[in-house]
């Protein structure tokens, strides 16, 4: 068994384009290579940003050989007056063998002409021939290029191609350039170039003359140690961002990290403006003490071992000096500002064209605030309607004008330095959360409901002017705002009719000109609503048949959604489950088709007309169950609410068996009707037995 490597070495890559490569690479290998019958142990692929490797060991030499029957033309078509035709002579020239080759076989159609073939054997190093130029050709990158005059594209100019099984080269082009045996290391720790002897003899000539850690775990495991090494013996720890510590991990072949410190002067600014300015413009990690507060130290990756590290760590500190002087300075300029000319400020700041500027959206979140809390938390409905006001304040400040990504982080901060109630300072700096579907949601109730009529105003502005997401355009993020109110309405389990919220945050946008009818809007909001609760249950494993008949039932209420799919699982695992849906669906099913029909269905049944023994008993049951039900319905006990379906059913079933539903009698077909609508509409609000396809 060989080992291949593939080495293509490039001007540097943007690290964002490296866990990408790899994936396509790895998958593409094994495909290609699984597809043309080499055997291989594993597929292993590492990159740096001046090169990808593919590295595959256990590789058998040569394809593996089998024999298959292949059928040709109909023996009638094949054969003419007992001389081959063309089409036989043509079909044996396609697989290379003569006439006299072919034979006849018996099939369920009549008689064919095949051959035997032998495919396969051919030389590893002529398939990888073939695999790596294609392979190498289709990176999806999701920016390409092509240099000089040639016509061929990648990420960045194609320096060397390295191709390696065993000790022999594999011979390709990749547009200009032809494969070798040829590698780089380091431009610094061993720049080359080398002649590589063998594909195993690759990595410890990378390692040890390269000055290249290939992998890429490897690497970032480096950074982590000596991070915390160095930060733990100024006597704190790093502030690990993982984001950035995966960029930094793409941006270096020969990690470093350097502790090095900055005035503590800048302490006076927020940390999350120190630390952000750190991380955006010096790919650099904050370093904190035992109690939590922010030290002057910061911890950055350099790609390269200096000579002398406290030229290079000065030079760190000088240009990270300049940016923590910008920071402060915006931050000082800020606080001499205030709400007050924020505010006025924001009524020249478009929100979305067609809906105001994003004075106008502060109005409308206050009042819509207000409208939430009074049903979520009453006691907080002032606070929640003065975040609502000040949320988008910080946009023209200096801070986020430089840093956009602390929107609302800002907003807090000053709404707290400035006086501002506790609680409205959380909310207007938990207002942008969550940002994703795996993000932090707001800890505070005052922060939810803020973040909840934001996403509530633009939803119900956006498809207002027929901003509609249509297919994987989203520009406005209303998937993302559908999900984090779904989101925050069950961690906080906040009882809202979400129809009413978004009918509510279409109401503050007044005399506006809509390009949709406002009911028509209204409906389409909720139905674009349904589908991202359908898919975020779905995302979670649950049922799709259980999804849909707890959607239907209603799906205004998130919270209360929520209770009923649980009941309706833990209800489906239950002996029984399939015959009490069959049962109510059958119930459901009557009723409909009914009041389809326009049948007039009275509200109550009257004892007078029960006739049959098993219409009598079904009366006394429902007198009995039903307002049991009403009272499980309720108290929101949608679980024992369902349990009651057991001990109806049979009562039910006994009565659909002995008792002529549809009978000729006009009033005592009503009076059954009656019974049966009773049935319907309290066990339709748990859930549409319809959907349920058993």
């Amino acid at each position: 068994m060989a080992t291949f490597v593939l080495e293509i070495g490039s001007e540097e890559l943007p690290s964002r384009f490296l866990a990408g490569e790899e994936a396509y690479l790895k998958q593409g290998f094994e495909a290609k290579l699984a597809e043309s019958g080499l055997e291989f142990q594993s597929v292993s692929v590492y990159s740096t940003p001046r090169r990808a490797v593919v590295a595959v060991r256990g590789l058998a030499l040569v394809q593996a050989e089998k024999e298959e029957e292949i059928s040709g033309p109909p023996a009638r078509v094949a054969w003419k007056d007992g001389q081959p035709t063309k089409a036989l002579e043509g079909f044996a020239r396609t697989n290379g063998v003569d006439v006299k080759d072919t034979y006849l076989v018996t099939t369920p159609k009549g008689e064919y002409v095949a051959v035997k073939k032998r495919t396969g054997g051919r030389p590893a190093a002529d398939v990888l021939a073939e695999i790596c130029p294609a392979l190498v050709a289709g990176v999806p990158f999701a920016k390409r290029m092509h240099w000089g005059s040639y016509t061929y594209t990648y990420a960045r100019p194609l320096q060397w191609v390295l191709a390696l099984l065993d000790g022999g080269v594999v011979p390709f082009c990749c547009g200009p350039v032809e494969s070798g045996r040829a590698t780089f290391g380091h431009r610094i720790h061993g720049a080359g170039p080398f002649d590589v002897e063998s594909a195993e003899a690759y990595f410890g000539l990378m390692e040890q003359k390269g000055g290249v850690v290939l992998d890429g775990a490897a690497r970032r495991q480096a950074i982590i140690d000596g991070g915390n090494a160095q930060a733990g013996a100024a006597g704190g720890r790093v502030l690990w961002n993982d984001a950035l510590l995966d960029e930094v991990v793409g941006l270096a072949e020969h990690p470093v990290p350097l502790l090095a410190d900055f005035d503590k002067a800048y302490l006076e600014v927020p940390r999350e403006v120190l630390i952000t300015s750190m991380q955006t413009h010096q790919k650099s990690f904050g370093v904190e003490g035992p109690d939590g507060s922010l030290l002057p130290h910061f911890v950055t990756v350099l790609n390269v071992s200096p000579v002398d590290v406290d030229l290079v760590r000065h030079g760190w500190e000088r240009v990270l000096r300049a940016r923590l002087e910008d920071a402060r300075f915006f931050w000082k300029e800020d606080l001499k500002g205030g709400f007050d000319l924020w505010l006025d400020k924001l009524e020249h700041v478009v929100f979305i064209r067609g809906l105001g500027s994003m004075g106008d959206k502060t109005r409308r979140l206050s009042e819509l605030c207000r409208f939430i809390a009074a049903k979520c938390d009453p006691a907080e409905a002032e606070a929640c309607a003065r975040a609502g006001r000040l949320s988008k304040a910080d946009l023209v400040t200096g801070v986020v004008g430089e840093f956009d990504t602390l929107q609302g982080v800002m907003g807090g901060i000053y709404a707290e330095r400035m006086g501002e109630s506790a609680a409205a300072a959380r909310a207007v700096g938990e207002q942008y959360l969550p940002a994703g579907p795996d993000s932090p949601l707001p800890q505070t109730a005052a922060g939810a409901i803020l973040s909840i009529a934001d996403k509530a105003d633009t939803m119900a502005g956006c498809f207002g002017l027929g901003l509609i997401p249509t297919g994987a355009a989203d520009p406005n993020g209303l998937r993302r705002c559908a999900l984090g109110i779904i989101r925050i309405v069950r961690e906080f389990g906040f009882r809202l009719d979400m129809r009413e919220i978004f009918s509510q945050a279409q109401a503050g946008y007044g005399e506006q000109e809509w390009k949709i009818d406002p009911a028509e809007c209204l409906d389409k909001l909720m139905d674009f609503f349904a589908g991202r609760l359908r898919n975020f249950y779905q995302n979670l494993g649950v049922d799709t048949l259980l999804v849909d008949a707890a959607l239907g039932a209603d799906l205004r209420d998130v919270k209360g959604c929520d209770s009923r799919l649980n009941a309706l699982r833990d209800f489906s695992a239950e002996p029984g489950f399939s015959e009490a849906v069959q049962t109510f669906k059958r119930v459901a099913n009557i009723v409909r088709k009914q009041e389809q029909g326009h049948a007039e269905i009275p509200a109550t049944w009257r004892k007078s007309l029960l006739k049959e023994d098993p219409e009598k008993s079904l009366a006394k049951v429902l007198e009995e169950l039903l307002p049991r039900l009403d009272q499980l319905w309720e108290a929101q006990d949608h679980k024992g609410a369902l349990g009651l379906l057991r001990e109806l059913r049979p009562t039910v079933d006994a009565f659909f068996d002995g008792v002529m539903v549809a009978c000729e009698d006009a009033e005592l077909r009503g009076n059954r009707l009656a019974m049966l609508k009773s049935m319907a509409d309290r066990f339709a609000r748990l859930a549409d037995f319809a959907a349920l396809q058993i």
